[in-house]
């Protein structure tokens, strides 16, 4: 989910409180972490959705990026675990925690505490160098 939800919507709405990848300020790393990860995945699927849509596609679809990348992880993890067996499932699921967990993290340093202003039309100021650390 996260090179569609990254690209897609945090890119666009970095800084600003519709974005579930930008920490808040006051907020824990702990929290972030159970805000951002649910958050991200839920924004990824409404962006394919409406992405497909657009195509005249059901999102449960081949051309759903996400089920593709879901498809792939299971394959990838479906052969560690034919060739090497129930011996790799804490080590698959430990490398997914850290690598959510490292994730999230850098989402959380790198916005911490950062907010966009809204302008009078509505719309958020210009993303600019001081909305990232």
């Amino acid at each position: 989910h996260f090179f569609i939800e990254h690209n897609r919507g945090h890119h666009k709405d970095v800084a600003t409180p519709d974005d579930p990848a930008s920490s808040r300020f006051g907020e824990s790393l702990y929290a972030f972490v159970l805000r951002e990860i649910p958050g991200a995945l839920g924004r990824a699927w409404h962006d394919e959705k409406v992405r497909l849509a657009r195509s005249g596609k059901s999102p449960w679809s081949l051309s759903n990026e996400l089920l593709q990348s879901f498809a792939i992880t299971a394959v990838l993890y479906g052969s560690a675990l034919a060739v090497l067996g129930p011996v790799i499932i804490p080590f698959l699921l430990i490398s997914t925690f850290w690598g959510w967990q490292f994730l999230s993290t850098s989402n959380y340093i790198e916005h911490y505490g950062l907010l966009r202003q809204k302008l009078p039309d509505g719309r958020f100021e210009r993303c600019r160098p001081e909305h990232s650390w």
